[in-house]
C-alpha cells in the first residue's frame, strides 16, 4: 500500500472521528472537513507544516491606525500678535488665505487684539480600511427606536378578528380603523388613514389636485418640476376665490338684506310656541283662533306690462288665458283697451254672419237624357262596374286614363324598396 493510500485512509478516519485531528504550528487543531484548496498554503510562503495562518490577516502593520482628527481642539492662546501668524486672526497654524474666520475690518496684525488660539494639527497614516471608512471620525451615532409605552395596547391587539383591519408587520402600519363601530371619543387610535385627511397632508393633496386641474386647462404648471410655482399659483387662486366669494356675499346682502344683522326675533318664533288657541275640526280645517291667510304666489303680483290694467290670467275663454282689460290671449301683446274689445267682437260677429249665410249645396236628381231608357247616374254606375276587371265583359272597352285620386291611391299602396318599414307592412 502506497503513502497516498495511507494518507487518504487517515483523512477518512479523521473525518469519521476515529483518528485525532491534525495540529498546526501554533498547537491548534485543524478541522478535517476543511477542503484542501483552503488548508494548503501557497508555495511562496514556504510553509513546512500544515497551518491556516495564510487564511488569517497575516499582513498586519502596527503603524496603521483608525483614529481621526481632534476637531476644534486648541493648543495655545497668545496675548499679542506673533511674526508669521495669520494677519486676520493671529493664529500661527495657518495663513490669511486659509483663515476660516470672518474677515475683520482691521486684522489682528494691526490691532494686536482678539488673538485666535492655535489649532491642534495631527497627521495619521491610515490603513486600507481606514482610508475607505466613510464613518471614520464621525463618533458614536445613536439610533432612536420607536418604542411604545408599556401601558398602551398595540395596534394588532385592538381587534383580534381575522377580518378586521390589516396590520403590516414590516412597516408597522394599519391603514384602516380596527374599531370602526366604537365611540370616537373613547378610542385613541383610528387607523393611519386618519392622518392623511388632516393637517398638512390634506393641504398637500389639495395642492396636487389644483396643479392637475390647472394643467388640464392649459396652464404650464407641474407639481414635481416646479413646486414653488405651483404653491404660489395655488395661494393666488385661494386669495382670488375668497375675494370673489366675499363680493358675491356682499351683492346678495345688498339685494336681499341680512337677516342675521337685523333685530332679534321674538321668542314665539324662535321656540315655535305661542299662547294663541286654535281649534280644528275632524278634517283638519281651522275653525277658530287663526285667521286664514291667502296663498301667495312665487311670481310678482300686481305688475302690469305693455299698458295693461289687469294681470295675465285674469280672463279665460275657450281654454285660453288672457288679459281682462282687452281680452287678448297673447301674453306679450300690447293693450288695446275697450276699442280692441269692440273690434274683436265686431270681427267675431262678421265671421259668424258669413258662416250663417253660406248657401248649402242641394242635391239635384239626375234624370235620364232624352232618347235613353236608363238615367245618367245608373249609367255611370254601370261604367264603374265595367271598369272593374272582375265584372267587365269581354267585348267592353273602357277608358284607361288615370285620375289624380287613383294615382294618389297607387302611391300609398306601392311598396318602395328604400322604405325602412316595408318589412312590417305584410
Amino acid at each position: 500500500m502506497g503513502g497516498s493510500q495511507k494518507q487518504l485512509e487517515l483523512e477518512e478516519a479523521r473525518k469519521a472521528g476515529l483518528a485525532p485531528a491534525e495540529v498546526d504550528e501554533d498547537g491548534k487543531e485543524i478541522n478535517p472537513h476543511i477542503p484542501q484548496y483552503m488548508s494548503s498554503a501557497p508555495w511562496y510562503l514556504n510553509a513546512e507544516k500544515p497551518s491556516l495562518k495564510h487564511q488569517r490577516k497575516w499582513k498586519s502593520d502596527p503603524n496603521y491606525t483608525k483614529s481621526w482628527y481632534d476637531r476644534g481642539a486648541k493648543i495655545f492662546q497668545a496675548d499679542k500678535y506673533r511674526k508669521g501668524a495669520c494677519e486676520n486672526c493671529g493664529a500661527m497654524t495657518h495663513n490669511v488665505k486659509s483663515c476660516m474666520e470672518r474677515p475683520r475690518k482691521i486684522g489682528a496684525k494691526w490691532t494686536n487684539m482678539h488673538i485666535a488660539p492655535d489649532e491642534k494639527i495631527e497627521t495619521f497614516e491610515l490603513d486600507y480600511d481606514g482610508k475607505r471608512d466613510r464613518w471614520n471620525g464621525g463618533g458614536s451615532t445613536g439610533t432612536v427606536r420607536n418604542l411604545r409605552i408599556r401601558e398602551d395596547i398595540a395596534k394588532y391587539l385592538l381587534n383580534l378578528d381575522v377580518n378586521s383591519a390589516y396590520y403590516d408587520p414590516k412597516t408597522r402600519s394599519m391603514r384602516e380603523d380596527p374599531l370602526p363601530d366604537a365611540d370616537p371619543n373613547e378610542k385613541f387610535y383610528g387607523g393611519d388613514n386618519q392622518y392623511r385627511m388632516s393637517g398638512q397632508a390634506l393641504e398637500f393633496k389639495q395642492l396636487n389636485i389644483h396643479a392637475w386641474e390647472a394643467f388640464e386647462k392649459g396652464q404650464d404648471i407641474h407639481m414635481q418640476a416646479a413646486p414653488s410655482q405651483a404653491e404660489l399659483l395655488y395661494k393666488n387662486f385661494k386669495i382670488i376665490k375668497e375675494k370673489l366669494k366675499s363680493q358675491m356675499k356682499n351683492a346678495i346682502m345688498e339685494k336681499y338684506g341680512n337677516a342675521a344683522a337685523q333685530e332679534e326675533l321674538p321668542k314665539e318664533l324662535l321656540l315655535g310656541q305661542t299662547e294663541r288657541q286654535v281649534e280644528y275640526d275632524r278634517a283638519g280645517r281651522i275653525i277658530k283662533g287663526l285667521e286664514t291667510s291667502l296663498p301667495k304666489s312665487k311670481y310678482e303680483e300686481d305688475v302690469y306690462i305693455n299698458n295693461h290694467t289687469s294681470v295675465w290670467g285674469s280672463w279665460w275663454k275657450d281654454h285660453q288665458w288672457g288679459y281682462k282689460c282687452c281680452k287678448q290671449t297673447i301674453r306679450n301683446s300690447y293693450c288695446t283697451g275697450a276699442a280692441g274689445i269692440e273690434a274683436a267682437e265686431a270681427a267675431a260677429d262678421l265671421m259668424k254672419a258669413n258662416i250663417d249665410h253660406t248657401p248649402t249645396p242641394t242635391e239635384e236628381k239626375r234624370l235620364a237624357t232624352w232618347g235613353t231608357d236608363v238615367p245618367d247616374d245608373l249609367e255611370d254606375e254601370r261604367k264603374r262596374e265595367e271598369k272593374d276587371e272582375r265584372k267587365r265583359k269581354y267585348n267592353v272597352r273602357w277608358n284607361d286614363e288615370v285620375t289624380p285620386e287613383e294615382m294618389e291611391a297607387y302611391r300609398m299602396k306601392k311598396i318602395h324598396d328604400d322604405d325602412p318599414m316595408k318589412d312590417f307592412l305584410h
